[in-house]
């Protein structure tokens, strides 16, 4: 589902908002979110997932065009693990 589909879902299932509406509330807690994980704090939404910052160590690769050794800098990425709810209704598919 595209972001576009969610705001059309919304629309749908709420006859009241307006498409500009619809977009303005995903809007609204996609940058939450993403301000909540700028600010380092966890995003949990109960039923769904949680979304945390985890550090990556520096490391060593290797291009696999040249095979010359890379050094990748130390970086923060978003994780997401899966909430109980979301898993069992994902596995009884």
């Amino acid at each position: 589902m595209t972001k576009s589909e969610l705001i059309d879902k919304l629309m749908e299932k709420r006859g009241m908002l307006t498409r500009k509406d619809s977009e303005a509330v995903v809007s609204l807690v996609f940058d939450s979110m993403s301000e909540a994980l700028t600010n380092g704090d966890k995003v949990e939404i109960r039923g769904f997932g949680s979304f945390t910052i985890r550090d990556r160590e520096p490391r060593e690769a290797r291009n696999p065009k040249s095979g010359e050794i890379v050094k990748i800098p130390s970086k923060k990425t978003p994780f997401f693990k899966t909430g109980k709810d979301l898993r069992e209704r994902v596995n009884n598919l």
